[in-house]
């Protein structure tokens, strides 16, 4: 099972329809599970960043993998993170992927990150990067099947 914690919501149509598409087409592999909480928007970012880790928290189990996006991260080629997520899914059968809000992740949620994942040191917009993730995700899936897409 993939989830993915995010905070923010998706307002854009074609955002929307994109995440559809991957979710769609992941669920031949995966059961896959997308959860938003509040982007606590424009509030002093340290205050913000705890009452988001609070609502991010209650979506956690100990059974989870928890992989964090950090820009501070590890970089992957789209073989590399197919490996890698191969290899956890020997470990473990819950694989949470959690994207942060515009001040990022508290510390406490880094630190229950098994994997700190970078896609690059630039800054996406959260909506825009939901979908990069679910793509790449799928992408790895692809690759660890032998099935054409990956070029």
């Amino acid at each position: 099972m993939i989830k993915i914690i995010t905070v923010g919501s998706i307002k854009e149509k074609y955002l929307k329809e994109a995440i559809e598409e991957y979710t769609k087409r992941l669920s031949k592999y995966t059961n896959i599970e997308i959860i938003e909480v509040k982007d606590e928007g424009l509030v002093e970012p340290q205050k913000a960043l705890i009452l988001e880790e609070e609502k991010i928290l209650k979506h956690i189990n100990d059974k989870d993998y928890i992989i964090t996006l950090e820009i501070e991260g590890k970089e992957f080629t789209s073989e590399e993170l197919a490996s890698t997520l191969d290899k956890i899914q020997l470990e473990s059968s819950n694989i949470t992927f959690i994207i942060g809000g515009s001040y990022g992740l508290s510390q406490s949620i880094k630190d229950k990150s098994r994997l700190h994942l970078s896609f690059s040191k630039m800054t996406f917009p959260h909506q825009l990067f939901r979908v990069l993730l679910l793509e790449q995700i799928y992408r790895s899936y692809k690759i660890n099947n032998n099935e054409s897409y990956h070029k």
